[in-house]
């Protein structure tokens, strides 16, 4: 390609119909008349009055300057059309192959496709381009009838062409520029290339009745035009400016004008961004470099540093120098010139979509509080775009190939059986009801059916190259939950990358790996490459007026009269504790502060806004204040601004960057929690027990505490601290308190409620007094970690069923023979109670619409429940922990009668440790590994905590 001639890249064959071929040939001139042919059916039946017909058929007349002829008849009208194309091609000896159609190669559609543009007809046709001819023809002076090559370039199918041999084409869109020159230079008696610029005009003038039907077009007002220029250098800011379009101009020679270009011709085109019913595009200059040797172009640019990360990272195509983006162009709606203001919350908007996070956010409508979930739950609970649709759209958005996905079914193992339901009968007899009886029959009969589970593998390519690769170790018991679930495990990866584009390569493999997830490190850096870079310069920049850019997304939040918030909570005791999973609705506005002035510019505001507790979903400090809160209960406070996510959510205020350039500005968040729907496990419990059944579990724990004159209590798998805040109402001889959990957002929740009610004054009324210190570890507790060890007792309610079964076996094991803890209470669903349970009507809103379709026996309680146990299930597991480490085991349960079945509605199983062994005092000795880490910590001595919260 570098010698002048032409491509040396092995052509793709473009395969034409006999229609396409007319096409190429005659263009406007050929004409299709298509009209409908009925012949009535013989009447078999006499005296039928009904009038019986065949079915409509189409027979095309194809009229040609030359000849006119006339198809058969078709039962579809694009047969008859290439039928009577294919005669045409017959009569005028145009002989294509009777085994395959017509072959034309690129080079030559290239240069056929130049000659068409530049026939009498099309001027005066309806293809956008058109738009650009009619304009040239207006033009006054030496480029009267001269068209633009980039112009054509791009608005044309000349682009694709040029394409289909030449792979570059795509992402710089000069080598495009180059290929139709050459193109034109081989067509020198028909096309005129102008020596020094990029225009192209035919040799003949256009006949008089061309020009003439031009200028009768309706007339053009003249147009300011609102547009953004993005400056070569990312240290510039980003600015809005108005394009002036003449009435008698041509759009480009403005924009022209506005670079401080000579003239139309060295305006470059990029394709169309954002969405694709827009003519959104960006424009910028082609360099005195471009035009003398597009193809060193890149490199000789690079040289000068005068590469334009922004503006390349909106197109994907190589963008050199300041570029503007106008939403103006020729359109097939109409004839006119079609023109949009921009703003720059447009742009900033395009910005933000480009990573899933800032999808997501934008199809929340809640840039400035919504945040990409971490975990998918289910359908019932997830509010915004899918993830599976978020994943498509962010694919589309940086021109990757729609992901490719794999379900895999797979037979449910017997390990990962749903429970028996053997003695389901029996349950139905003990609830005395024939509605009970029937479903415990039905739960029966589904349980005897072969079971099925999901999973779903995920690949992303890039052209034909594979830059991600993912497929899951676990399963779902639904097909789509296993789409969604795969989606968003990838979208949170790309998230994450793209947010630390200083990752080494080593974390960036590990970071995947622990996903299971294979990526093409040279393919993927090539393809965020551009992203990367504009992060790192955000980063060490500062915004207008040095208010800082947080490029990790991360906020420092300041509430504003938290004691206010949660002490109406606890002394009017109306305050509910939040578990994971209730969604909660509240409305919400956010302004842009500037303190001192007294400015309040709203940017943000939603009447009735959900989202789920505990997987993420909104900024983390909107989270942990709405756990802390009643319904119709306010809050407020305050957060650092993000100039760029700021702008994406601001509307068109001139107020907006005055108020950004200042140093004291801030978003303030006000709020109201409307409602909160409670999770349907926790719905169903609290509609057949009261107290509830976590009530009943907390207190089933404080009866053993204070008969064993316990001292120290270790929570595993803590969550919000439901249970720690709990123990806090109840006069106990604990003296130090620990939870462990492996989620911060949850333990940041726990921190702040114990934090609150630890540091109020003493209170005879709240029985804390014994109570010396209280801590909270981030850590996994199937992990050996000493500061675990050594305590009187340990609880671990309603948590193995989150866990994958073969981990809730190793749990057993570390907890017995590691920390061993002198008394452990576990408390576990009863799979067998799930027919009662969901007996009742609180289930049904919550169900999905595909679940009654894909029903598989009785549903688990939760949808994070990973298993759920049966009695014999659940008391194999617990007598053989016992036997293995020297504990007793004794069974108990909540929720239900004793010796009435189905048994308890969470069945519980508390183990002693028997006698003193040899060594007990040597319990965590030597085991130096401390992967917990202290969150947060309270010392009654101190009386403060020392706030070592995590924000996550």
């Amino acid at each position: 390609m570098e010698n002048g001639d032409r491509p040396s890249v092995r052509p793709k064959m473009a395969v034409l119909t006999p229609k396409a071929i007319i096409h190429q040939k005659f263009g406007s001139a050929a004409c299709y008349i298509v009209e409908e042919v009925r012949e009535p059916l013989q009447n078999d039946c006499p005296g039928l009055a009904i009038s019986l017909k065949r079915p409509c058929l189409y027979r095309c007349t194809l009229q040609l300057p030359e000849l006119t002829v006339e198809s058969e008849c078709f039962n579809k009208k694009r047969d008859a059309e290439q039928s009577a194309a294919e005669i045409a091609l017959l009569k005028l000896c145009i002989h294509p192959s009777t085994s395959d159609p017509m072959e034309i190669s690129p080079w030559d559609d290239l240069t056929s496709r130049i000659l068409y543009l530049f026939t009498d007809e099309f001027p005066i046709g309806t293809h956008p381009t058109c738009g650009h001819f009619r304009a040239a023809l207006r033009r006054n002076g030496d480029f009267f009838g001269f068209i633009p090559i980039p112009a054509i370039a791009v608005c044309d199918k000349l682009g694709n062409i040029c394409k289909s041999f030449d792979p570059l084409v795509e992402k710089n869109p000069c080598l495009a520029i180059s290929h139709i020159l050459k193109a034109a230079a081989s067509l020198s008696e028909s096309i005129l290339t102008y020596e020094g610029g990029l225009w192209l005009r035919r040799q003949k003038p256009y006949p008089p009745e061309v020009l003439d039907s031009l200028k009768n077009c309706s007339p053009v007002k003249n147009i300011g035009l609102r547009v953004i220029y993005i400056p070569c250098s990312i240290k510039d800011a980003v600015e809005a400016r108005t394009l002036n379009i003449a009435s008698d101009g041509y759009y480009l020679d403005a924009i022209a004008l506005e670079l401080g270009l000579p003239d139309a011709s060295e305006v470059l085109v990029s394709r169309i961004i954002g969405k694709s019913s827009s003519e959104t595009r960006l424009y910028f200059s082609a360099s005195g470099n471009l035009m003398l040797d597009c193809f060193n172009a890149a490199k000789q640019a690079t040289d000068n540093c005068h590469f334009n990360h922004r503006a390349t990272f909106l197109s994907g195509q190589d963008i050199y120098g300041g570029a503007l983006m106008a939403s103006v162009g020729y359109t097939w709606r109409s004839a006119d010139l079609f023109h949009e203001d921009l703003t720059l919350q447009t742009y900033y908007r395009m910005i933000t979509s480009k990573t899933p996070s800032g999808i997501y956010k934008l199809s929340r409508e809640a840039t400035l509080t919504a945040e990409l979930p971490v975990t998918f739950t289910s359908r019932v609970n997830w509010r915004g775009s899918l993830p599976k649709e978020l994943l498509f759209t962010f694919c589309r958005q940086h021109r990757l190939s729609e992901p490719v996905l794999s379900i895999e079914t797979l037979p449910e193992t017997s390990s990962k059986s749903q429970g028996s339901c053997e003695k389901m009968e029996d349950m139905g007899a003990a609830a005395n009801s024939k509605s009970n009886r029937n479903d415990v029959s039905s739960c029966d009969e589904k349980s005897n059916k072969l079971k099925y589970c999901f999973r779903c593998g995920i690949k992303i390519f890039k052209q034909e190259n594979l830059i991600l690769e993912y497929m899951p170790k676990g399963t779902h018991k639904k097909q789509q939950d296993a789409v969604h679930s795969s989606s968003l495990t990838v979208l949170l990866w790309f998230n994450n990358s793209l947010k630390e584009p200083e990752m080494p390569l080593k974390s960036l493999l590990s970071s995947a790996a622990a996903l299971q997830i294979n990526i093409d490190v040279q393919s993927f850096q090539k393809e965020f490459a551009t992203y990367q870079f504009l992060h790192n310069k955000r980063d060490s920049d500062k915004a207008e007026g040095g208010t800082a850019l947080l490029s990790n997304g991360k906020t420092k939040s300041v509430i504003t009269q938290p004691n206010e918030v949660c002490s109406s909570k606890m002394d009017d005791g109306t305050g509910v504790l939040l578990s994971n999973g209730s969604v909660v609705c509240i409305s919400y506005a956010v302004s842009l502060v500037e303190e001192g002035e007294h400015v309040k510019e709203l940017l943000e505001s939603s009447l009735n806004f959900e989202f789920e507790i505990g997987v993420g979903a909104v900024l983390p400090d909107l989270e942990v204040l709405v756990t802390q809160m009643s319904v119709n209960q306010s809050a407020r406070f305050h957060m650092e601004s993000l100039r760029d996510i700021i702008l994406a959510a601001a509307g068109d205020s001139s107020k907006i960057p005055s108020i950004l350039s200042s140093e004291s500005c801030h978003l303030e968040y006000d709020f109201t929690l409307l409602k909160v729907t409670e999770p349907l496990e926790d719905r169903m419990e609290q509609a057949f027990f009261s107290p509830p059944l976590s009530k009943q579990r907390v207190e089933f724990a404080v009866s053993y505490i204070r008969r064993s004159s316990a001292t120290t209590l270790i929570d595993f798998g803590c969550g919000s601290g439901s249970l720690l805040d709990s123990l806090l109402d109840y006069h106990t001889s604990l003296e130090k308190v620990v939870g462990v959990d492996i989620s911060q957002k949850s333990l940041a929740r726990a921190a702040k409620m114990l934090h609150s009610k630890l540091s109020r004054d003493s209170d005879v009324a709240v029985p804390i007094s014994n109570l010396r210190s209280a801590i909270l570890y981030e850590g996994s507790i199937i992990e050996c970690d000493s500061q675990l060890c050594g305590f009187d007792i340990g609880t671990c309610l309603e948590v193995i069923e989150h866990m994958e079964e073969d981990e809730a076996f190793k749990f057993g094991d570390v907890v017995l023979s590691y920390f061993r803890p002198k008394l452990l209470i576990v408390s576990t669903p009863n799979y067998e109670y799930n027919v009662i349970l969901q007996g009742g009507n609180g289930q049904k809103q919550d169900e999905d619409p595909d679940e009654n379709s894909h029903s598989q026996g009785c549903r688990f309680r939760n949808h994070d429940h990973k298993f759920e146990w049966n009695r014999d299930q659940f008391n194999s597991w617990a007598s053989e922990l016992a036997r293995k480490h020297k504990y007793s085991v004794e069974f108990g349960g909540v929720g239900g009668t004793e010796g009435v079945e189905p048994g308890f509605a969470s069945q519980i199983a508390v183990f002693r440790r028997m006698g003193v062994l040899q060594g007990e005092s040597d319990i965590g000795v030597g085991m130096d590994v401390h992967h917990c880490q202290t969150v947060w910590e309270w010392n009654r001595s101190s009386s403060v905590g020392d706030g070592a919260v995590s924000s996550a």
